[in-house]
């Protein structure tokens, strides 16, 4: 119920975040986040407004209700116009994805790693928030060499199958080339990924393969990313925060160089967050 009479109501701000292959919705409510929704459309057009009326349909929200659109994303830039005539504003990405991560971890300072369908690195220190690189390797990179190797892209069949593979068919380990372990290095560190991988290999092998390569990279380039900056802690925002691999690969790299990740509740849905925190009245 809106009691017209209470000047200070504010109406929902509503972010979204166009992506490479998805994107991301987010409504805001005095500082609350609402059922966040994802959609993946063929065009980034098409994934914007589509993503904006299932929003609003699937919370029953009218556009009235809505007193505010914040963009982010690559995608923001095809759009110009008011959406619908709402007050449509642009938040930069990096920022869009600081102020998400931070909003949702309570952290102040950290390295944001946004796992999208490649990897940015954004570095935060309070409200001073500034892109420090990126990675080439991401969601992209799982998605295509897995419908080179494994003959699909859906994700749900490429976690399934690396579920029942070993790793230890693909990964070169410390152990297989030393009878001790290394200073700071156990043996079942990482030597080398996929140099053990042969001409045969089983599907899962080669999916658990696939992930863990992608995973462990972006983790080893946000350990290198931080050297120098005292931070000690990483924010992972993204789809593949979704990957269960996560849970296993990540505590590992913290072990070994007395860091933290952490994975946010709405993890995927940082960047949306993040716009729509950028508005002010």
């Amino acid at each position: 119920m809106h009691h017209q009479f209470n000047t200070s109501y504010m109406g929902i701000i509503i972010g979204i975040d166009v992506g490479i292959s998805t994107t991301k919705i987010v409504g805001l409510r005095e500082g609350r986040v609402l059922s966040p929704i994802r959609i993946t459309a063929a065009d980034q057009v098409t994934s914007l407004y589509g993503a904006f009326g299932k929003y609003l349909h699937d919370n029953k929200i009218a556009l009235g209700d809505v007193e505010q659109v914040m963009l982010t994303g690559v995608g923001a830039g095809y759009i110009d116009e008011n959406l619908y005539g709402i007050p449509t504003q642009k938040v930069d990405e990096f920022v869009a994805d600081g102020l998400g991560a931070r909003f949702e971890s309570g952290l102040n300072k950290a390295i944001v790693v946004s796992m999208g369908t490649g990897t940015s690195f954004v570095q935060c220190n309070g409200d001073d928030i500034k892109h420090i690189g990126g990675l080439g390797i991401g969601g992209g990179t799982l998605q295509g060499l897995s419908r080179v190797m494994l003959n699909t892209r859906d994700p749900k069949q490429i976690q399934s199958l690396a579920m029942k593979g070993d790793i230890r068919n693909i990964n070169l380990q410390i152990g297989d080339i030393s009878t001790h372990p290394l200073p700071g290095l156990p043996m079942d560190a990482t030597a080398s990924l996929f140099s053990k991988a042969q001409y045969d290999a089983p599907k899962e092998d080669l999916a658990l393969g696939l992930i863990v390569m992608v995973l462990q990279t972006i983790g080893s380039a946000a350990i290198l990313s931080s050297l120098n900056s005292g931070i000690k802690d990483f924010v992972l925002i993204g789809n593949l925060t979704l990957l269960p691999q996560c849970k296993e690969i990540y505590p590992m790299l913290e072990k070994l160089y007395g860091v933290h990740f952490h994975i946010p509740k709405y993890a995927e849905f940082c960047t949306a967050i993040g716009a729509a925190l950028n508005y002010k009245k």
